[in-house]
C-alpha cells in the first residue's frame, strides 16, 4: 500500500472559506447556499465524498457567539438599553453573521477532509 501524504492544508481552508473547489481555488464548490456540487466545474474534482453533516452549523454557532458575547457586554455595560432592545438588535446581528459564516464554515469543513484525504478524497 503506498503512503499519501497530506495536501496543503491552509491553501485549501482558504478556498474553503470563499466557497471554491480545495483543488484549483477556482471552481465554485457550492450549487446553493449550502449544496456542495458533485464535483468542481473547473477542474473535475469529485466533491460528494464530503461528509460535513452538523459540524459546520456547530461550529458557526461557537465562533459567533464567542464574538458576540463580549460585544454584548460592552454594548450592555456602556449604553444599558432596555432588555428587548438588546435582544431584538442582537437576534438580527446574530443572525445576519449566522447567514454570512455558514456556507464558509462549510466550505472549510469541506477543505479540511479533502486535504487530509478523508472519506473518500484519497486518490485512486
Amino acid at each position: 500500500m503506498v503512503e499519501q501524504t497530506d495536501r496543503p492544508v491552509k491553501p485549501a481552508l482558504w478556498c474553503g472559506f470563499r466557497l471554491k473547489c480545495p483543488n484549483c481555488c477556482t471552481g465554485t464548490m457550492m450549487q446553493g447556499y449550502l449544496k456542495v456540487n458533485d464535483s468542481c466545474p473547473n477542474c473535475g474534482q469529485e466533491l460528494h465524498h464530503h461528509r460535513a453533516d452538523d459540524g459546520p452549523a456547530w461550529a458557526t454557532i461557537l465562533i459567533s457567539g464567542h464574538l458576540l458575547a463580549p460585544l454584548m457586554l460592552f454594548v450592555f455595560t456602556t449604553f444599558r438599553p432596555e432588555g428587548w432592545q438588546m435582544a431584538i438588535g442582537f437576534s438580527v446581528v446574530f443572525l445576519v453573521l449566522m447567514v454570512f459564516m455558514l456556507p464558509r464554515v462549510k466550505g472549510m469543513f469541506v477543505a479540511i477532509q479533502w486535504a487530509k484525504r478523508m472519506h473518500g478524497f484519497a486518490d485512486e
